[in-house]
C-alpha cells in the first residue's frame, strides 16, 4: 500500500500543477500528427534527410510505417564517462535494422566536465550548459524525420539538459542509454584525506597530482555518487533506462546488449505499433516524485533540487524545495555510498544496486508503482537485473537482500529514518542543506560570519591563516544571476581541516555545492542571491549566524531595526563576466530565474 503521506504530496503536487500540466499536454497532443512526422515532409525535405544514407537505409526511409530512430549523442573523448558513446551509433544502427528501423545521429550536444572545471573561471558556463543542451536537443529532434528519441548522456548537467529537451518533444517515445562508470580507482576516502594533506601543505603537488590520477584513471564515470550517477539513479526511477543499465560498466558485452536493447526497444514503442509510449505519458506527476525519493534515498545530489525542478516544469509540473523537504522526512536513507559513506557506485552496483533501491522502497509503499516506463507499465519491471545468456539479453528478478549491509539496506531498517535534504527558513531567505553526511554534533551551527565575495577570497584567508574559531563561511554573489551559480567544491578541503580542528564551521551561499556535498553543513543554493539583493547581501564580517538543520532555520541575530536599516553590498568587481566565453553567457545571466524555480531561462 502507497504511504499516505506520498499521496498526499503527490495530489497537492498534481493540483497546483493542474493548469500548467494541462496546458503542457495540449500542446503535445498538437504536435503529434499521424504517423511519422516525415511522411509530411516535401520530397526535397525528406531527399535531404537521407542523402547521405546508404541506399537500404534510402528505401526503407520512404516507408510510413518503418521508424526511424534520431541519436541525441553527448560524445566527447575528454569526459572519461561519455568516451564509450563514440562506438554507440553504429550499435544502435544495425539494432534498428534488426527490427526493421533505421537510425542517424540528429545531432550532438555539448558535454562539459565539472572535474575539469572546478574552481575556475569555466565552472561558471557548466549551470548554463544544461539550458543550451535542452535548446541543442530541440534542434536535433526539430528535422521531422524522427519516431523516437535515444538519449545518449551521464554526467550532470547533459541528462537533466537532454531530459528537457526531449520534453518539448513528447509525443516521441524517448529512451536514455547511458556508458557506465569506470572501475573503482584509490578509494574515495583516500582521496579525500589527500586532497586535505594537499590544502595543509603537507604534500605536494606531484602527490596530490599523483592520487587523483588513481582515482580517476580510465574509461567511465567517476565512482564517487555526485550528480553523475545521481543522474543514472533517477533515469531507472522514472522508467527511462532499459532496466538495470544504469551502472554496468563500459566495454562489457553486457554493456553493448543493453544499448543494443535500447534501441530495438525504442522502435517498438514508437506511435507505428501497439506499445507506443510516449515520454509526455511516462514524466508526470508520478514520475517526478518516484525520482526525487530515489534522490533522497540513495543520499543523492543537491544539484537535483534545482534540475528536477526545472526537468518537472518543462512537463508542466510545479515543485518546490518545499516538497523535496517533505518527501525527505518519509524517506529512509537505505544507500551509504561516497560522500556519505565509504563505497564508491560498483560497491553499490554489486551490493543490490538500483534494483534493490527500487524494489525496497516499493515494498514499503514509498513509490508510485503504477506508471509507465518505456519497459512497459509499472515500476515493477525496474527490480529485475540484466543478464546475458544464449538467447541474449534476459531480465531475472532482481536480489531481495543486500549483499553488503554497510552499502545498502532495505527500507524498513535503514541507515536513517530520512533522505536528509532540508529546506531552510528565515531572515536570510531559502535554502537547502543535505545532512546525510553531516554528523549530528554538526548540524546545528551558531557562529560569527565571515564574509567572501568569491571563494578564491576565502582560500586566501585560510592560506594567510586568518580562520581560526568558530564561524560561518558566507560565500556571496554565486548566484545564477551573479555568475551562473558555480559549484564550489574547491572549498571542502579547507572547511573540513577547520572542522577536524574541532571548531563550529558551517558555509552559507547562493551558490550550489555539488553532487560531493560532505560532512561540512552547507546551506546552499540561498534565494533571493545576493546580486537580486537578497538579504545576504546585508550580512557583516561578524554578525551571529544560527544554521540549525533540525529546525530548518537559517538566520542572523540582528535587531530588527538595525537589520531594516542596511544597505545591500554591492559586487566587488565584474571583471568575471568576460574571459573564457563568460561574455556570451550575458544574456542567461539577465534572463535566468531563481534556484527554486530552477534557475533556467526557460
Amino acid at each position: 500500500m502507497t504511504h499516505a503521506r506520498l499521496t498526499e504530496i503527490t495530489q497537492r503536487i498534481s493540483e497546483r500543477s493542474d493548469a500548467s500540466r494541462r496546458a503542457y499536454l495540449q500542446r503535445i497532443e498538437q504536435m503529434r500528427g499521424d504517423g511519422p512526422l516525415r511522411g509530411s515532409l516535401s520530397c526535397s525535405n525528406l531527399a535531404h534527410g537521407f542523402a547521405a544514407c546508404e541506399e537500404p537505409d534510402k528505401q526503407t526511409l520512404k516507408l510510413a510505417d518503418a521508424a526511424n530512430i534520431g541519436i541525441v549523442n553527448a560524445y566527447n573523448d575528454m569526459l572519461s564517462a561519455h568516451q564509450p558513446l563514440g562506438d554507440y551509433p553504429a550499435l544502435i544502427k544495425r539494432a534498428a535494422h534488426e527490427v526493421g528501423c533505421t537510425a542517424q545521429v540528429a545531432g550532438g550536444v555539448p558535454a562539459m566536465c565539472d572535474g575539469v572545471t572546478q574552481g575556475t573561471a569555466g565552472m561558471e558556463l557548466s549551470l548554463f550548459s544544461r539550458d543550451i543542451i535542452a535548446g541543442a536537443t530541440a534542434i536535433a529532434l526539430s528535422h521531422n524525420m524522427f519516431d523516437g528519441a535515444l538519449c545518449l548522456g551521464v554526467c550532470d548537467k547533459i541528462v537533466p539538459g537532454l531530459l528537457i529537451g526531449a520534453l518539448s518533444f513528447g509525443h516521441l517515445p524517448v529512451v536514455f542509454a547511458p556508458a557506465g562508470p569506470m572501475s573503482s580507482g584509490l578509494s574515495n576516502k583516500e582521496k579525500a584525506a589527500i586532497r586535505q594533506q594537499f590544502a595543509e601543505g603537507k604534500i605536494g603537488r606531484d602527490k596530490l597530482l599523483e592520487a587523483e590520477s588513481a582515482a580517476y584513471h580510465g574509461k567511465g564515470t567517476c565512482t564517487f555518487y555526485g550528480t553523475a550517477n545521481s543522474n543514472q539513479m533517477l533515469m531507472e526511477a522514472m522508467g527511462l533506462h532499459v532496466p538495470g543499465g544504469a551502472f554496468e560498466p563500459p566495454g562489457t558485452p553486457l554493456r553493448d546488449q543493453l544499448t543494443a536493447a535500447a534501441a530495438r526497444r525504442l522502435c517498438r514503442i514508437t506511435a507505428l505499433g501497439d506499445e507506443y509510449t510516449p515520454l509526455a505519458e511516462v514524466v508526470d506527476e508520478k514520475c517526478i516524485v518516484n525520482a526525487i525519493v530515489a534522490l533522497l534515498a540513495t543520499g543523492g545530489s543537491t544539484n537535483h533540487s534545482i534540475h528536477w525542478i526545472a526537468i518537472a516544469r518543462a512537463a508542466g509540473i510545479i515543485i518546490d524545495w518545499e516538497d523535496f523537504s517533505d518527501l525527505s522526512a518519509i524517506t529512509p536513507l537505505v544507500a551509504r555510498v561516497y560522500p556519505n559513506g565509504s563505497a564508491d557506485v560498483n560497491h553499490f552496483h554489486a551490493a543490490g544496486g538500483t534494483a534493490y533501491v527500487i524494489r525496497t522502497l516499493l515494498d514499503n509503499g514509498l513509490m508510485h508503482e503504477d506508471v509507465k516506463t518505456v519497459w512497459g507499465d509499472g515500476l515493477r519491471h525496474y527490480t529485475c537485473e540484466p543478464r546475458l545468456s544464449d538467447n541474449g539479453l534476459e531480465h531475472h528478478d532482481g536480489s531481495r537482500e543486500s549483499a553488503d549491509s554497510e552499502v545498502l539496506r532495505p527500507a524498513d531498517k535503514p541507515f536513517d529514518t530520512e533522505g536528509g535534504l532540508r529546506l531552510l527558513e528565515g531572515n536570510l531567505g531559502r535554502s537547502v542543506i543535505k545532512v546525510s553526511a553531516v554528523a549530528e554534533q554538526h548540524r546545528l551551527v551558531e557562529a560569527p560570519a565571515r564574509i567572501f565575495d568569491s571563494q578564491q577570497a576565502l582560500k586566501q584567508a585560510f592560506d594567510a591563516g586568518e580562520l581560526d574559531g568558530d564561524l560561518v563561511a558566507v560565500v556571496r554573489f554565486q548566484g545564477p544571476r551573479a555568475n551562473g551559480m558555480p559549484e564550489l567544491h574547491k572549498l571542502t578541503p579547507y572547511l573540513g581541516i577547520l572542522q577536524d580542528r574541532g571548531h563550529q564551521v558551517a558555509l552559507v551561499t547562493d551558490g550550489r555545492m555539488s553532487g560531493a556535498s560532505g560532512k561540512v553543513p552547507a546551506a546552499i543554493h540561498l534565494t533571493p542571491e545576493a546580486l537580486a539583493d537578497g538579504p545576504v547581501g546585508k550580512l557583516r564580517d561578524g554578525d551571529i549566524i544560527r544554521l540549525d538543520a533540525n529546525r530548518g532555520e537559517l538566520s542572523v541575530t540582528v535587531p530588527a531595526d538595525e537589520w531594516a536599516e542596511r544597505g545591500h553590498a554591492k559586487r566587488a568587481s565584474s571583471d568575471g563576466d568576460y574571459g573564457t566565453g563568460r561574455e556570451l553567457f550575458a544574456y542567461m545571466r539577465d534572463a535566468v530565474n531563481e534556484a527554486e524555480s530552477g534557475a533556467t531561462v526557460f
